[in-house]
Parts: C-alpha cells; structure tokens; sequence
C-alpha cells in the first residue's frame, strides 16, 4: 500500500495501480481459496463480501479501493495469529512433563535410551520425584507413589512388590525398579493422550461472532449491490455498495476486541490459546470440575495433631517433623512444614531408618521416635508399654474426611497420630459464586476420587452434582452428557482430565502443576495456581464478546446507511474505501476499550498488608485446632495435665486470640468496608467476633469455678460443649474472613502494585 501511495505521489500513475493490483491479487487468492472450503462444508463468512468486492475492484479498475480492502482483510487475520503465537510460545514453558527418557539396567549398568526404545520386559530404575515412563510392574520392595494426576485421590499409595504400576505416576519416596509389560506407545499415559486426540477430532466446530452475524449481513449486502446495479445501470455502483458495506467491523474489531481480551488475560496469567476459546468461554453454561489439585490445592497439609498420652501437640509435632525432615516420603514435606508453619524449632535427627511404604524410625534429641502405618508403628514400638489407643477410631474418621493418617511413636509408646488434609481453596466458593453470576447455571464435581470425600468436597463448595469414581473415559461420557444443558466448561489438572478437556466445548487446565496432557487439551491454561483467575477469565470473555458486539453492531449500522448513499451512485469506490477506513477506526477504537478493566475505587492495601493477614491466620489455627483436640480428650487426661492444658487454652483466647479479633475490627474491617461499599458490609462478621468474645468469657468463668479435685462429669460436658462451639465459630469465621476479606483485600493489593509498576515504567 505504501509502496503505491509513493509511486502515485512522484507521478508514476499505472505503477501504483499495478503495485495496488497486486496487493489485491495477493489478498484475494488465498481468500478465495479459504471461501471455496467454507461453501463446500455450507458455511457462510462475512469475507465473502471481501472477495467479491476485491474481485469487483480488479475488473473495473479500482486497485486501490482492493488495496484497502485487502489490508484491512491481512490486518484481522494477523492480529489473531499472534495472538495464538503468543498464546503458544508463553505455553511451551509448562509443557515439560511426560518424560522422553529412562533408565534402564543393562549387563549391569545403568543406561539413558528415549522412552521409545523400552521394550517389554526391560528393567527400568524410577528415581525420587520421576514420572514412571511406562506401565510395569514393582520388581523390588514398596514404593509409594502420587496417583493424584491420574485418579485423582490426593492421598499417596503404597504399592508392593509384583503389583502394577501404572505409567503418568509420580514416585514420591525411594527409587525402585519397575519390570516393563507395555511400551510407550502401549502405556496408560499414551492411551489417554490417544483419548485426547479422538474427543478433540470429534468435537464439533465453533461458529465465531463474526460468521453468525453473516448469515444477516452477507444477503442483504449482495440484494443491495444488485438493485444498486439494476437502478443505476452502472455496475460501479454495485462496487461501491460492495466497498462500503466490506465487513471491517467483523473482520477488524472483532479481532481486535477478542485479541485485546486474550492480552489482558496473558498479563493475569491466563494463557487463551484462540480467539475462539475466548468467544466461546464468554457463554459456558456447564461448568465441570475435577477435585484434586482443582478445588483443593493438590498439597497435604496437617490439619490435626491427635496424642493419646501425656504430650503436648506441639511437642509431638516438633519430634516427628524433625525426624521427617530427611525423608523423602510425599508426607514428609507436609509434616515438616506444619511444624514450621507453627514456629517449631526442629532438630536434626540420628539413626535414620526408612522402610518405604511402611515408615522412618530415628532418634531425636535421644528419644526414639517412629512414624507410620499404624500396623508397623504398633509393632515398631515396644510391645504393651503403648496405653492402647483405638486405632479404628482415627483410621475411621480420616476416611470419613478423606484425610491421611500418619500414627507417632515416642520411647516405646503410641503416642498420637498427625491427620493431613488436602484442603480445599479459600477462594473454591466465592469463585463458584462468581460464575454463577457469569452465566454458569450447574455446577458438576467430576472426579476419580472416592465418593464420600468427592460428596464432602461438593457440599462444600455447593456443586449441584457429584460424579465420583470417574476414570478417564467415564469422565469424557460425563461431559458430552452434560453438553445438553447448553456450553460445557471443564476445569482439571491432571493427566486422567486431559481427555474430558478435550471433549468440553470448552477446557481450563491449571498449568502450574505441569501437567502436559491436560495443558495441551486445554483451551485455557492458568499458569498461577489460583481458582479466582478462572472467573477473571470469564468476565474478561464476557466483557471482550460485549465490545465486539457493540463495535459490530454500530460498524454494521454505519456500514448500512453507506450503502444507501453508495447505492444511489452518491459515493464512488475509492471514497467509499475511505469512507470505510472511517468506520473501522471508530469500531476500532471502541474494541480497544478490552484492553482496559473496570477498577474499583477505595482504599490501597499493600501486598505486606495482606500477606501479615494471612500469616496471622496461619498461626493461630493451629491452637484453634488444640481447641476441639483439648475437648475430644479432657477426660482421657490426669486432673494435673487437663487443668494445664485448660489454663494455655484459656491464654490463648484471652491473650492472642481476642487481640487479633480487636485489631480486624478497627483496622481490617474498614479497609474491606471502603473496598466493598454500601452501609456497614462487615456486619455480618463484627457480630461473629461478638459471639467469640462471649465463648471466650463463658470459657473463663467455667475455668474460674472448677473445684479443686478430679473434674467432675458435670465440668467435663460443660467444659466440651464451650470447646467445641469455640472451635466451630472460629473454624468458619475464619474460612469467611479468608474467602471474602483477605481474598479482596490481595486481588486490590494486585491492582495496586500492577498500578504502581505501570506508573514506574511511564516514570
């Protein structure tokens, strides 16, 4: 185009007209090869227009009216290619999962060969922390092993000598020897991929914004430009119907608006792979979700330290995370960070024993310490000196809770058990929350995990259904059944809900556990590991779809009154191409406005603020937890040792607890009210601290009045009642203050900091 402009300008007449002729021609050609696929499938685009009016440009002599359009035309097309290239390449990074080679044992050595140079029957060596390559089965001792990605269950397995393991595991203690009995194109893993690659070749195409607006437009246009023809008898008329009414608003601004979206997201961390995703996130309907690593966060943390004799928890805790400490059980990390987490000073441990799958025994600071499956614990320990703990009991309610269970041994006893849960996300529900109001209309917990925890998971977060003990294929059955209720969306992590993605209108990986197949099903990837970016995505989508509508819609009106003055031979081509770069800057202009978010204005809370939040709440759970484990064992305890442990839960009410609430009341909650707006917002939650504060003092009194002696059953149950209320209202005070507070509180602190560094730059 340029190059035409300057041959016109230095005199050079039909060298421009034949540079703008060829610009035409090379437009033209692949479009119309493009169009001639789409009417043989029956489709109709809107740059049908295009190729006719270029087309009629060439044949009655008005190349730079072609030129025009054909630069309008290459323009929309590029802004959607990068979009996908930079989709592509920010992608890549999380790609790095499936493993490309093994180790193999061979005449006594250990040798590296690709992953499709594993034969049946080879001897392999999995290390720590590797995906296993292959299905095989165990040759050697335990091994424990993180199925998560592939079931779904969050809790470890142990596997044995001679029982299968399947290819996509993670091996999460010692190394092992695995015998092949598949290849790699024979695996677990390939065979998911292979169910990708079938659910993506059978998912039915997207019609895009701009096409289904065609099928008004293209008609009217075409009926236009031949009355325009029969009236005035000159068929540049009909051209310059043609030239006005060329689409730009669909071809241009609807990029531009989707395209803007997809920036927009990319700086949120949210990788959209098309501007399709984008269109069609923007009206899910169904939203599917996997539960591990989705709605929880795919990390064991402890939720409860329960001792069956005179220790303290703490104590208990301290000693079993310094032995974990050099372990390199999945469970171990977890442990070690409770501790941590709860400002226990650890201590290096000596004599170190790890029998995979079964426990670690050691010393620290001279006492024998143990952790482990209750059957090798209890035989660890010295037989009769334990005070017989009831083992069903714990075994039993971690089930129930879909928690895992680690029993504690200390100088020859039991003494307690650690429970550690996969906690599900502060932010699950205030998310699903916000998907409803985006459009999401059911709400389907989708899972291989076991059905009773896949059921405390879903009333938890308030999923209209749960479909539990899904395997990969019953998961893609679920979506294609569920398709009836208008746009499905899926949301999974793991290699097993690669496939559903794929067969889901539309798929959400969370790409920052790197899992490969699913990210490469996804449509969307969240390459941070947080929920609350998902329902971002969705009002970005909505938000961007709106513009482009408006910008189509009025493009479309100004085009139409165009073509009325075209028609009655009052605008030639070459002014109507001008006439229509006019149009195009104003939708233009008006589809950049997705670049921009809807800022709330109010107070600005600094990221150290929120991050003081939340480690306060981190500190102090685990003494509310003290709170329902004091209640559960009052009465198990020596008169002496409940009064005293009595006494330290007092202080911590009064002391830590009651302090902590004060300063929400006169420092958070006024942030969080100037944020959220309206008359009194944290009503709600100031009449919680009320009712703490009320506990506390009842808590007190009954302490205050218990006589001297053994406690009596009397005090016991008032004692427990006082307790456990305590740990109730405190428990789901909390959760509401992490979910609708703090989670506020971070995502202005984000928009603060992202101001500031904006105003850095322009600085």
């Amino acid at each position: 185009m340029l190059a035409g402009i300057g041959a016109w300008l230095s005199g050079f007449d039909a060298a421009a007209h034949w540079i703008w002729g060829l610009t035409t021609v090379g437009a033209l050609l692949p479009l119309a090869w493009a169009v001639s696929v789409k009417l043989f499938h029956r489709e109709m685009g809107v740059d049908i227009i295009a190729l006719l009016a270029m087309g009629g440009a060439l044949a009655l002599g008005e190349q730079l009216a072609g030129a025009v359009i054909a630069l309008m035309l290459a323009s929309g097309q590029a802004l959607e290619a990068f979009a996908g290239a930079r989709a592509r390449a920010e992608l890549s990074a999380l790609l790095e999962r499936a493993p490309r080679a093994v180790h193999r044992h061979e005449g006594g050595t250990l040798t590296t060969p690709d992953l499709d140079q594993v034969s049946v029957g080879d001897l392999l060596l999995v290390k720590p922390g590797e995906v296993v390559p292959v299905d095989g089965l165990l040759a050697n001792g335990d091994a424990v092993l993180d199925e998560s990605a592939l079931t779904g269950e969050s809790i470890p397995i142990t596997r044995e000598q001679g029982d299968t393991v399947r290819s996509g595991a993670v091996n999460a203690g010692g190394p092992f020897d695995l015998r092949a009995i598949s290849t790699a194109a024979g695996s677990t893993y390939t065979a998911i991929i292979r169910l990708v690659q079938e659910a993506q070749s059978s998912k039915a195409p997207f019609a895009r914004l701009a096409d289904r607006y065609a099928l008004l437009f293209v008609p009217v246009t075409l009926l236009a430009a031949l009355i325009a023809w029969i009236a005035g008898g000159d068929p540049t008329r009909a051209l310059a119907v043609l030239v006005v009414a060329t689409p730009c608003p669909m071809i241009l601004a609807v990029p531009v608006a989707i395209v803007s979206g997809i920036s927009r997201c990319a700086r949120r961390g949210i990788i959209v792979k098309s501007g399709a995703a984008l269109e069609m996130l923007a009206g899910a309907r169904v939203l599917l979700l996997d539960k591990t690593g989705t709605i929880t966060r795919g990390a064991m943390n402890v939720s409860e330290v329960m001792v069956f004799g005179a220790s303290a928890p703490d104590e208990l805790l301290r000693l079993a995370a310094s032995l974990e400490q050099v372990s390199p059980h999945i469970l171990a990390t977890a442990i070690v960070h409770g501790a941590r987490a709860r400002g226990l000073k650890l201590a290096m441990p000596a004599d170190v024993e790890e029998h995979i799958g079964q426990g670690v025994r050691g010393k620290v600071e001279g006492r024998e310490v143990c952790l482990g499956r209750w059957d090798w614990v209890s035989r660890a320990v010295t037989p009769g000196s334990s005070p017989s703990p009831v083992p069903r009991q714990v075994t039993r309610r971690a089930a129930l809770e879909g928690s895992a269970c680690v029993f504690v041994g200390l100088d020859g006893a039991v003494a307690g058990a650690l429970l550690l849960q996969d906690p599900i996300r502060t932010d699950a529900s205030m998310t699903l929350r916000a998907l409803r109001r985006a459009g999401i209309e059911r709400i389907v917990l989708l899972t291989g995990d076991h059905l009773h925890v896949a059921e405390a998971i879903g009333a938890g977060i308030g999923a209209d259904s749960v479909m539990a003990e899904r395997s990969a294929e019953e998961k893609v059955q679920t979506v294609r059944s569920e398709k009836a209720g208008g746009v499905t969306l899926m949301v999974g992590d793991g290699i097993n809900d690669a496939a559903a993605l794929a067969a889901a209108d539309i798929g959400v990986a969370l790409g920052a556990r790197g899992a490969t197949a699913s990210s490469q099903a996804a449509d969307v990837v969240l390459t941070v590991d947080r929920l609350d970016r998902l329902a971002e995505a969705m009002q970005i989508a909505r938000r961007s779809r709106a513009i482009a509508m408006q910008s189509v819609v009025a493009g479309m009106a100004l085009s139409f009154v165009a073509m009325g003055f075209a028609a009655a031979g009052m605008v030639t081509p070459i002014v109507g191409a001008v006439l229509q770069e006019a149009i195009d800057v104003a939708v233009i202009v008006n589809a950049l406005r997705s670049l921009r978010g809807r800022h709330r204005a109010g107070a600005e809370v600094s990221s150290t603020q929120t991050s003081l939040l939340q480690g306060e709440h981190t500190r102090l759970l685990p003494d509310i937890d003290r709170l329902r484990s004091a209640a559960d064992r009052i009465d198990l305890m020596s008169d002496p040792d409940a009064r005293t442990e009595l006494r330290g839960l007092r202080s911590f009410l009064e002391d830590r607890l009651l302090p902590h609430e004060r300063n929400d009341e006169a420092v958070v909650y006024p942030m969080v009210a100037r944020l959220i707006g309206g008359d009194d917002p944290t009503a709600a939650m100031s009449r919680a601290h009320l009712e703490i504060a009320h506990l506390t003092r009842l808590f007190g009194r009954l302490i205050d009045e218990l006589p001297s002696g053994a406690l009596a059953p009397e005090d016991v149950r008032d004692l427990r009642r006082i307790l456990y209320s305590l740990h109730a209202v405190l428990r789901l005070h909390f959760a509401q203050e992490d979910e609708h507070y703090i989670t506020l509180l971070d995502q202005r602190a984000e928009t603060g900091a992202a101001q500031t560094a904006a105003g850095s730059r322009r600085t």
